[in-house]
């Protein structure tokens, strides 16, 4: 299964645009390589918390799966206060 019919099945299971499941699973991925960075480097909630200018009960419901009403802004400060960073790419339709 390719990436691109797996996103239009979350899609369809979920019941929204393909473009809202698409968003979902690029915060999935985002969070998920902080979560990563943070069992690597030992970097604390509170320390990306101010890092991020997020308090540290936001960044603990993120990291702990809270993706609901989550903005990419919100993933991307958490994305650099780890000491990562995020590109994008974009093509074609099929």
């Amino acid at each position: 299964m390719t990436k691109r019919s797996s996103t239009k099945r979350l899609a369809e299971d979920l019941g929204i645009p393909k473009s809202r499941a698409v968003e979902a699973r690029m915060k999935a991925k985002l969070v998920g390589a902080v979560i990563a960075e943070v069992k690597r480097s030992g970097v604390t909630h509170e320390t990306l918390a101010e890092r991020s200018g997020l308090s540290r009960p936001t960044v603990t419901g993120i990291l702990s799966g809270s993706l609901q009403k989550l903005s990419l802004g919100r993933v991307l400060r958490l994305v650099e206060a780890a000491g990562l960073e995020a590109e994008v790419r974009v093509r074609r339709a099929a």
